[in-house]
Protein backbone atom coordinates (compact mmCIF):
# COMPACT_ATOMS: atom_id res chain seq x y z
CA UNK A 1 0.00 0.00 0.00
CA UNK A 2 1.39 3.48 -0.86
CA UNK A 3 2.20 5.46 1.70
CA UNK A 4 0.01 8.47 0.84
CA UNK A 5 -3.06 5.94 1.16
CA UNK A 6 -2.42 5.36 4.77
CA UNK A 7 -4.08 8.25 6.37
CA UNK A 8 -7.39 7.49 3.91
CA UNK A 9 -7.43 4.04 5.83
CA UNK A 10 -9.70 3.82 8.38
CA UNK A 11 -10.12 0.87 10.31
CA UNK A 12 -10.72 -0.60 14.23
CA UNK A 13 -9.00 -3.33 16.10
CA UNK A 14 -11.14 -6.50 16.45
CA UNK A 15 -10.23 -7.99 19.47
CA UNK A 16 -9.92 -4.83 21.16
CA UNK A 17 -13.42 -3.41 19.78
CA UNK A 18 -14.67 -7.01 21.01
CA UNK A 19 -12.46 -6.98 24.47
CA UNK A 20 -14.33 -3.35 25.20
CA UNK A 21 -17.80 -4.51 24.19
CA UNK A 22 -17.67 -7.34 26.84
CA UNK A 23 -16.92 -4.83 29.53
CA UNK A 24 -19.76 -2.78 28.82
CA UNK A 25 -22.38 -6.08 28.24
CA UNK A 26 -21.16 -7.15 31.57
CA UNK A 27 -21.39 -4.07 33.16
CA UNK A 28 -24.43 -4.17 31.99
CA UNK A 29 -25.64 -7.31 33.18
CA UNK A 30 -24.15 -6.55 36.60
CA UNK A 31 -26.29 -3.14 36.98
CA UNK A 32 -29.67 -4.45 35.90
CA UNK A 33 -29.80 -7.63 38.50
CA UNK A 34 -28.02 -5.58 41.04
CA UNK A 35 -30.89 -3.10 40.55
CA UNK A 36 -33.22 -5.62 40.39
CA UNK A 37 -32.31 -8.40 43.37
CA UNK A 38 -30.14 -6.55 45.44
CA UNK A 39 -31.90 -2.75 45.72
CA UNK A 40 -35.24 -4.16 44.58
CA UNK A 41 -36.44 -1.91 42.51
CA UNK A 42 -38.97 -2.39 39.97
CA UNK A 43 -38.85 -1.84 35.90
CA UNK A 44 -39.07 -4.38 32.89
CA UNK A 45 -36.62 -6.51 33.90
CA UNK A 46 -36.83 -9.43 31.35
CA UNK A 47 -36.82 -6.80 27.98
CA UNK A 48 -33.73 -5.61 29.94
CA UNK A 49 -31.83 -8.61 29.61
CA UNK A 50 -33.09 -9.31 25.86
CA UNK A 51 -31.79 -6.15 24.71
CA UNK A 52 -28.28 -7.18 26.74
CA UNK A 53 -28.61 -10.57 24.90
CA UNK A 54 -28.76 -8.56 21.59
CA UNK A 55 -25.52 -6.92 22.25
CA UNK A 56 -23.72 -9.92 23.31
CA UNK A 57 -25.11 -12.14 20.67
CA UNK A 58 -23.83 -9.36 18.16
CA UNK A 59 -20.37 -9.74 19.64
CA UNK A 60 -20.46 -13.49 19.29
CA UNK A 61 -21.01 -12.72 15.89
CA UNK A 62 -18.12 -10.41 15.98
CA UNK A 63 -15.80 -13.29 17.70
CA UNK A 64 -16.42 -16.22 15.62
CA UNK A 65 -17.29 -15.39 12.41
CA UNK A 66 -16.08 -12.17 11.50
CA UNK A 67 -12.61 -13.10 10.00
CA UNK A 68 -11.01 -10.09 9.46
CA UNK A 69 -7.94 -8.83 11.83
CA UNK A 70 -9.45 -5.07 11.52
CA UNK A 71 -12.86 -4.21 11.33
CA UNK A 72 -13.41 -1.54 8.01
CA UNK A 73 -14.87 1.66 8.05
CA UNK A 74 -18.51 0.62 7.75
CA UNK A 75 -18.73 -2.65 9.99
CA UNK A 76 -16.96 -0.83 12.74
CA UNK A 77 -20.35 1.85 11.76
CA UNK A 78 -23.10 -0.98 11.64
CA UNK A 79 -21.97 -1.87 15.15
CA UNK A 80 -21.07 0.99 17.35
CA UNK A 81 -24.81 2.00 15.46
CA UNK A 82 -26.23 -1.28 16.69
CA UNK A 83 -24.13 -0.38 20.45
CA UNK A 84 -25.69 3.02 20.55
CA UNK A 85 -29.04 1.68 19.50
CA UNK A 86 -29.08 -0.93 21.93
CA UNK A 87 -27.86 1.66 25.05
CA UNK A 88 -30.37 4.12 23.96
CA UNK A 89 -33.43 1.15 24.29
CA UNK A 90 -31.88 -0.48 27.78
CA UNK A 91 -31.89 3.54 28.99
CA UNK A 92 -35.82 4.00 27.73
CA UNK A 93 -36.57 0.97 29.82
CA UNK A 94 -34.82 2.65 32.69
CA UNK A 95 -35.42 5.98 33.34
CA UNK A 96 -34.11 7.39 29.76
CA UNK A 97 -32.17 10.22 30.50
CA UNK A 98 -32.25 10.16 33.89
CA UNK A 99 -30.36 7.47 33.78
CA UNK A 100 -26.80 7.78 35.64
CA UNK A 101 -25.89 5.98 32.65
CA UNK A 102 -26.83 7.98 29.99
CA UNK A 103 -23.15 9.39 29.84
CA UNK A 104 -22.22 5.90 28.39
CA UNK A 105 -23.92 7.08 25.28
CA UNK A 106 -21.24 9.71 24.24
CA UNK A 107 -18.66 6.57 24.14
CA UNK A 108 -19.36 4.86 20.49
CA UNK A 109 -18.92 8.45 18.90
CA UNK A 110 -16.13 9.44 20.62
CA UNK A 111 -14.49 6.05 20.26
CA UNK A 112 -15.19 6.50 16.28
CA UNK A 113 -13.43 10.15 16.27
CA UNK A 114 -10.36 8.99 16.33
CA UNK A 115 -10.25 5.95 13.81
CA UNK A 116 -12.89 6.38 11.44
CA UNK A 117 -13.71 8.29 8.66
CA UNK A 118 -14.84 12.26 9.59
CA UNK A 119 -18.65 11.15 7.68
CA UNK A 120 -18.72 7.77 9.61
CA UNK A 121 -18.09 10.11 13.03
CA UNK A 122 -20.56 13.28 12.05
CA UNK A 123 -23.77 10.25 11.07
CA UNK A 124 -22.84 8.40 14.41
CA UNK A 125 -23.28 12.17 16.73
CA UNK A 126 -26.16 12.29 14.79
CA UNK A 127 -27.98 9.21 15.61
CA UNK A 128 -26.65 10.08 19.07
CA UNK A 129 -28.00 13.47 19.59
CA UNK A 130 -31.09 11.81 18.37
CA UNK A 131 -30.89 9.25 20.83
CA UNK A 132 -30.57 11.98 23.48
CA UNK A 133 -33.61 14.20 22.25
CA UNK A 134 -35.52 10.96 22.39
CA UNK A 135 -34.50 9.97 25.69
CA UNK A 136 -35.40 13.11 27.04
CA UNK A 137 -39.00 13.22 25.97
CA UNK A 138 -39.63 9.60 26.18
CA UNK A 139 -38.96 6.97 28.57
CA UNK A 140 -39.81 4.57 31.28
CA UNK A 141 -39.86 5.49 34.47
CA UNK A 142 -36.64 5.66 36.69
CA UNK A 143 -36.28 2.43 38.94
CA UNK A 144 -35.95 3.77 42.52
CA UNK A 145 -38.11 3.33 45.72
CA UNK A 146 -40.93 5.47 45.14
CA UNK A 147 -43.28 5.30 42.67
CA UNK A 148 -42.53 8.65 41.33
CA UNK A 149 -39.51 10.67 41.65
CA UNK A 150 -40.11 14.50 40.96
CA UNK A 151 -37.21 16.18 39.67
CA UNK A 152 -37.24 20.01 38.97
CA UNK A 153 -37.46 21.08 34.84
CA UNK A 154 -34.64 22.98 35.12
CA UNK A 155 -32.28 20.02 36.34
CA UNK A 156 -34.16 17.57 34.26
CA UNK A 157 -33.66 19.70 30.82
CA UNK A 158 -30.13 20.37 32.13
CA UNK A 159 -29.17 16.46 31.55
CA UNK A 160 -29.38 16.39 28.12
CA UNK A 161 -27.90 19.78 27.50
CA UNK A 162 -24.87 18.72 29.24
CA UNK A 163 -24.80 15.96 27.19
CA UNK A 164 -25.17 17.01 24.01
CA UNK A 165 -21.79 19.53 25.03
CA UNK A 166 -19.96 17.04 26.27
CA UNK A 167 -20.70 15.26 22.53
CA UNK A 168 -19.90 18.00 20.77
CA UNK A 169 -16.31 18.83 23.17
CA UNK A 170 -15.21 14.81 23.50
CA UNK A 171 -15.65 14.37 19.46
CA UNK A 172 -14.27 17.83 18.40
CA UNK A 173 -11.02 17.48 20.37
CA UNK A 174 -10.98 13.00 19.58
CA UNK A 175 -11.58 13.99 15.81
CA UNK A 176 -8.42 16.98 16.36
CA UNK A 177 -6.20 14.68 18.30
CA UNK A 178 -6.65 11.57 16.38
CA UNK A 179 -6.16 13.69 13.48
CA UNK A 180 -2.16 14.72 14.55
CA UNK A 181 -1.70 10.87 16.01
CA UNK A 182 -2.84 9.70 12.49
CA UNK A 183 -0.32 11.97 10.57
CA UNK A 184 2.46 11.12 13.16
CA UNK A 185 1.65 7.44 12.39
CA UNK A 186 2.20 7.96 8.77
CA UNK A 187 4.75 10.17 9.25
CA UNK A 188 6.61 7.20 11.08
CA UNK A 189 6.19 4.79 9.10
CA UNK A 190 7.78 6.41 6.31
CA UNK A 191 10.67 6.75 8.24
CA UNK A 192 10.22 2.78 8.69
CA UNK A 193 10.06 2.06 5.63
CA UNK A 194 12.96 4.33 4.58
CA UNK A 195 15.53 2.83 7.11
CA UNK A 196 14.37 -0.48 5.40
CA UNK A 197 15.27 0.45 1.93
CA UNK A 198 18.32 2.03 3.68
CA UNK A 199 19.37 -1.03 5.37
CA UNK A 200 18.29 -3.29 2.30
CA UNK A 201 20.80 -1.34 0.26
CA UNK A 202 23.62 -1.43 2.31
CA UNK A 203 23.18 -5.44 2.45
CA UNK A 204 23.00 -5.01 -0.94
CA UNK A 205 25.95 -2.81 -1.68
CA UNK A 206 27.99 -5.32 1.19
CA UNK A 207 26.91 -8.26 -0.67
CA UNK A 208 27.89 -6.95 -4.39
CA UNK A 209 31.67 -5.90 -2.72
CA UNK A 210 31.81 -9.26 -0.93
CA UNK A 211 31.23 -11.18 -4.14
CA UNK A 212 33.40 -8.78 -5.97
CA UNK A 213 36.05 -9.60 -3.44
CA UNK A 214 35.47 -13.08 -3.81
CA UNK A 215 35.33 -13.73 -7.18
CA UNK A 216 38.53 -11.54 -8.10
CA UNK A 217 40.77 -14.66 -7.42
CA UNK A 218 38.98 -17.25 -9.57
CA UNK A 219 38.23 -14.72 -12.44
CA UNK A 220 42.36 -13.63 -12.34
CA UNK A 221 42.79 -17.27 -12.53
CA UNK A 222 40.92 -18.32 -15.65
CA UNK A 223 42.22 -14.87 -17.32
CA UNK A 224 45.78 -16.68 -16.67
CA UNK A 225 44.55 -19.85 -18.04
CA UNK A 226 42.66 -18.61 -21.16
CA UNK A 227 45.93 -16.44 -22.09
CA UNK A 228 48.31 -19.49 -21.91
CA UNK A 229 45.56 -21.28 -23.82
CA UNK A 230 45.81 -18.67 -27.00
CA UNK A 231 49.49 -18.41 -26.52
CA UNK A 232 49.50 -22.47 -26.84
CA UNK A 233 46.83 -22.86 -29.40
CA UNK A 234 46.95 -19.49 -31.52
CA UNK A 235 47.64 -21.10 -34.79
CA UNK A 236 44.23 -23.14 -33.80
CA UNK A 237 41.59 -21.38 -35.94
CA UNK A 238 38.70 -23.19 -34.71
CA UNK A 239 39.37 -22.74 -31.09
CA UNK A 240 41.27 -19.18 -31.24
CA UNK A 241 37.64 -17.64 -31.69
CA UNK A 242 36.62 -19.43 -28.41
CA UNK A 243 39.24 -18.51 -26.10
CA UNK A 244 39.50 -15.04 -27.26
CA UNK A 245 35.48 -15.06 -26.40
CA UNK A 246 36.67 -16.68 -23.22
CA UNK A 247 39.21 -13.92 -22.40
CA UNK A 248 37.33 -10.88 -23.24
CA UNK A 249 34.51 -12.20 -20.95
CA UNK A 250 36.52 -12.24 -18.24
CA UNK A 251 38.01 -9.03 -18.90
CA UNK A 252 34.04 -7.87 -18.83
CA UNK A 253 33.22 -9.70 -15.75
CA UNK A 254 35.96 -7.68 -13.85
CA UNK A 255 34.84 -4.69 -14.96
CA UNK A 256 31.26 -4.84 -13.92
CA UNK A 257 32.90 -6.66 -10.53
CA UNK A 258 34.51 -3.32 -9.87
CA UNK A 259 31.25 -1.07 -10.44
CA UNK A 260 29.91 -3.47 -7.79
CA UNK A 261 32.82 -2.97 -5.24
CA UNK A 262 33.05 0.47 -3.65
CA UNK A 263 36.62 -0.20 -3.74
CA UNK A 264 38.52 -2.09 -6.57
CA UNK A 265 41.37 -2.29 -4.44
CA UNK A 266 39.10 -3.28 -1.47
CA UNK A 267 40.91 -5.98 0.67
CA UNK A 268 39.01 -8.15 3.23
CA UNK A 269 37.84 -5.70 5.95
CA UNK A 270 36.04 -3.43 3.05
CA UNK A 271 32.81 -4.06 5.62
CA UNK A 272 31.97 -0.93 7.24
CA UNK A 273 34.49 1.02 8.98
CA UNK A 274 33.61 3.43 12.71
CA UNK A 275 34.44 6.83 11.66
CA UNK A 276 35.16 10.18 13.98
CA UNK A 277 32.44 12.88 13.21
CA UNK A 278 34.29 14.56 10.58
CA UNK A 279 35.10 11.51 8.36
CA UNK A 280 31.20 11.15 9.12
CA UNK A 281 30.01 14.09 7.41
CA UNK A 282 32.97 14.39 4.94
CA UNK A 283 31.15 11.19 3.33
CA UNK A 284 27.89 12.38 3.79
CA UNK A 285 29.28 15.86 1.72
CA UNK A 286 30.63 14.56 -0.82
CA UNK A 287 27.53 11.91 -1.67
CA UNK A 288 25.81 15.48 -2.42
CA UNK A 289 28.65 17.07 -3.95
CA UNK A 290 28.26 15.01 -7.07
CA UNK A 291 24.81 15.95 -7.69
CA UNK A 292 25.22 20.00 -6.66
CA UNK A 293 26.45 22.59 -7.47
CA UNK A 294 26.40 24.28 -4.32
CA UNK A 295 29.28 25.30 -1.91
CA UNK A 296 29.94 23.06 1.07
CA UNK A 297 32.10 24.31 3.85
CA UNK A 298 33.01 22.54 6.80
CA UNK A 299 34.99 24.15 9.82
CA UNK A 300 36.37 22.15 12.92
CA UNK A 301 35.96 24.81 15.37
CA UNK A 302 37.53 22.09 17.78
CA UNK A 303 37.96 18.76 17.65
CA UNK A 304 39.83 17.70 20.93
CA UNK A 305 37.73 14.74 21.46
CA UNK A 306 37.92 13.04 18.00
CA UNK A 307 36.64 9.43 18.79
CA UNK A 308 35.53 6.94 16.82
CA UNK A 309 31.43 6.23 16.57
CA UNK A 310 29.73 3.00 15.13
CA UNK A 311 28.45 3.69 11.74
CA UNK A 312 25.01 4.10 11.98
CA UNK A 313 22.29 4.07 9.01
CA UNK A 314 19.93 6.16 11.33
CA UNK A 315 22.33 8.48 11.90
CA UNK A 316 23.67 9.15 8.42
CA UNK A 317 19.81 9.32 7.28
CA UNK A 318 19.50 12.33 9.92
CA UNK A 319 22.41 14.26 9.27
CA UNK A 320 21.88 14.26 5.38
CA UNK A 321 18.36 14.72 5.70
CA UNK A 322 19.34 17.80 7.52
CA UNK A 323 22.45 18.72 4.77
CA UNK A 324 19.63 18.21 1.82
CA UNK A 325 17.22 20.45 3.43
CA UNK A 326 20.09 23.01 3.43
CA UNK A 327 21.13 22.15 0.05
CA UNK A 328 17.90 22.72 -1.31
CA UNK A 329 17.23 26.15 0.43
CA UNK A 330 20.92 27.17 0.31
CA UNK A 331 21.71 29.97 -2.70
CA UNK A 332 24.88 29.56 -2.84
CA UNK A 333 26.81 27.93 0.49
CA UNK A 334 26.21 25.40 2.66
CA UNK A 335 28.35 26.08 6.05
CA UNK A 336 28.75 22.70 8.62
CA UNK A 337 30.44 23.76 11.53
CA UNK A 338 32.16 20.44 14.00
CA UNK A 339 32.49 21.41 17.62
CA UNK A 340 33.64 18.74 20.18
CA UNK A 341 35.43 18.85 23.63
CA UNK A 342 35.37 16.32 26.49
CA UNK A 343 32.28 15.93 26.84
CA UNK A 344 29.86 17.05 24.14
CA UNK A 345 30.20 17.05 20.62
CA UNK A 346 27.76 19.08 17.98
CA UNK A 347 27.24 19.61 14.36
CA UNK A 348 25.78 23.01 13.14
CA UNK A 349 24.60 23.21 9.74
CA UNK A 350 23.58 26.61 8.12
CA UNK A 351 22.90 28.13 4.75
CA UNK A 352 22.22 31.32 3.26
CA UNK A 353 19.22 30.31 2.03
CA UNK A 354 15.94 32.41 3.26
CA UNK A 355 15.62 30.25 6.72
CA UNK A 356 12.67 29.11 8.67
CA UNK A 357 9.37 31.00 7.82
CA UNK A 358 8.25 32.70 11.00
CA UNK A 359 5.18 31.44 10.83
CA UNK A 360 6.86 27.24 10.99
CA UNK A 361 9.37 28.09 13.43
CA UNK A 362 7.52 27.42 16.31
CA UNK A 363 6.30 23.80 14.54
CA UNK A 364 9.52 22.59 12.83
CA UNK A 365 9.96 18.97 13.56
CA UNK A 366 6.54 18.32 13.20
CA UNK A 367 4.99 16.30 10.28
CA UNK A 368 3.56 17.72 7.09
CA UNK A 369 3.42 21.57 7.97
CA UNK A 370 3.68 24.17 5.45
CA UNK A 371 4.30 27.91 5.38
CA UNK A 372 1.84 30.47 4.55
CA UNK A 373 3.51 32.57 2.84
CA UNK A 374 2.58 32.32 -0.81
CA UNK A 375 6.43 33.01 -2.27
CA UNK A 376 7.38 29.98 -0.16
CA UNK A 377 4.84 27.45 -0.92
CA UNK A 378 6.27 26.58 -4.28
CA UNK A 379 9.53 25.19 -2.94
CA UNK A 380 8.66 24.42 0.49
CA UNK A 381 7.67 20.60 1.74
CA UNK A 382 5.84 19.43 3.99
CA UNK A 383 8.45 18.80 6.87
CA UNK A 384 8.62 15.15 6.65
CA UNK A 385 12.42 15.35 6.13
CA UNK A 386 12.65 17.43 9.37
CA UNK A 387 10.34 15.23 11.12
CA UNK A 388 12.13 11.61 9.88
CA UNK A 389 16.14 13.63 10.19
CA UNK A 390 14.72 14.68 13.88
CA UNK A 391 13.30 11.42 15.11
CA UNK A 392 16.24 9.45 13.88
CA UNK A 393 18.65 11.67 15.44
CA UNK A 394 16.88 11.67 18.74
CA UNK A 395 16.32 8.08 18.97
CA UNK A 396 20.17 8.31 19.29
CA UNK A 397 20.54 10.80 22.07
CA UNK A 398 20.74 13.62 19.88
CA UNK A 399 19.37 17.18 21.07
CA UNK A 400 17.82 19.16 17.95
CA UNK A 401 17.44 22.71 17.84
CA UNK A 402 15.86 24.70 14.91
CA UNK A 403 16.43 28.22 14.37
CA UNK A 404 17.79 31.48 11.89
CA UNK A 405 21.24 31.47 11.55
CA UNK A 406 22.24 35.00 12.82
CA UNK A 407 25.63 34.91 10.92
CA UNK A 408 24.15 33.58 7.43
CA UNK A 409 21.05 34.72 7.19
CA UNK A 410 19.82 31.23 6.20
CA UNK A 411 18.43 28.16 8.51
CA UNK A 412 20.46 26.70 11.62
CA UNK A 413 19.79 23.43 12.65
CA UNK A 414 22.20 22.15 15.55
CA UNK A 415 22.38 18.80 16.53
CA UNK A 416 24.27 17.86 19.84
CA UNK A 417 25.58 14.57 21.76
CA UNK A 418 26.93 13.91 25.19
CA UNK A 419 29.86 12.18 24.27
CA UNK A 420 28.87 9.12 26.78
CA UNK A 421 25.86 8.65 24.68
CA UNK A 422 27.34 8.86 21.31
CA UNK A 423 30.40 6.53 22.30
CA UNK A 424 27.52 3.90 22.75
CA UNK A 425 25.42 3.99 19.98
Amino acid sequence: MELSKISETYTLNRSTYINLRWIGIIGQLITINFVKFILGFDFDFIEANLIILIGAISNFFLLFYYKKIQLSNRSALNFLLIDIIQLSTLLYLTGGILNPFSIFLLIPSVFASSNLKIKTNLFLISVTLISIIFLTIYSKELPGPLEEIIINNYYYYAIPIGLIIALIFLNYFALIFGKESNLRKEALNKIQELISKEHELVSLGTQAAAAAHSLGTPLSTIKIVSQDLMEQLKNNKYLKKDIDLLVSQVDRCNDILKRLSINSTLEDDFIDKDLNLHNYLKEIVNSFKEISKKNYIINVEQDTNSFDIKKSIEIIYGIRNFIGNANKYAKKNIYITIKSDSEISEIIIEDDGPGFSKDILTKIGEPYIKSLKSNNNKKSGLGLGIFIGKTLLEKNYAKILFRNSETRGGAEIKIEWMNKNLAKI
